[in-house]
């Protein structure tokens, strides 16, 4: 069953619409941010919810999701909330395949696309490095690390010339083996709560200077 329902709503629209249209326009002076990403960042609201409590942050993650999905979905789940700025974290279930083979290059270029429909919408960017991953508990033997290592180099190099600024979550999460520290996460893919208090500092830092920015 849930197999037809994917097919008919592939980029799974259906998950935040009800939400999307319960969620009141920012308030005068209220610099709302979106959270957009799989499920790092879906279940960061449930990991760590004291992080979102009170801020005028939104969570967009939807868990398993691939960056052509995200793309298909970001005005309906970004642009149509009028943030001011949106945290774009994705591409670590396109390099498992979770929608079929790809490669750097697409995925670069569905967050590339993610990045100017934000941008022509007059709202700021952050971009996100992958989180490092060594394996996938849910499909082994990928040899993700390499991969993930190479597309951090591709977003960050995209981010530089382009005056976007590159949030780099992997650099503080990564271990000797390229892969996620163990005390950051139970499966090595995603993080755990002491994970998500790793991470908050660093967003919170790149929203401040994303909000400071003159467009």
């Amino acid at each position: 069953m849930g197999e037809t329902i994917q097919a008919q709503d592939w980029p799974n629209l259906s998950k935040y619409q009800e939400q999307n249209v319960a969620l009141k326009p920012p308030a005068a002076g209220q610099q709302r941010i979106v959270f957009m990403g799989d499920s790092i960042t879906e279940f960061w609201s449930a990991t760590n919810s004291e992080y979102f409590s009170g801020k005028p942050y939104i969570n967009r993650g939807i868990s398993g999701q691939t960056t052509p999905q995200m793309l298909i979905r970001f005005r309906a789940d970004v642009i149509a909330l009028q943030p001011a700025a949106v945290l774009i974290l994705a591409g670590i279930n396109d390099i498992a395949g979770n929608t079929g083979p790809t490669t750097l290059d697409r995925i670069e270029n569905n967050i590339i696309s993610m990045v100017e429909l934000a941008q022509a919408n007059q709202i700021k960017v952050i971009l996100c490095s992958v989180l490092p991953a060594f394996d996938f508990p849910w499909k082994p033997n990928q040899n993700p690390a390499e991969k993930v290592m190479e597309l951090n180099q591709l977003l960050k190099k995209y981010a530089d010339a382009n005056g976007i600024i590159y949030l780099d979550y992997f650099s503080a999460m990564v271990d000797e083996s390229n892969g996620l520290k163990a005390a950051y996460s139970g499966d090595g893919v995603h993080p755990n709560k002491l994970g998500y208090q790793v991470m908050a500092p660093l967003a919170e830092k790149a929203i401040a200077q994303v909000l400071a920015m003159k467009h």
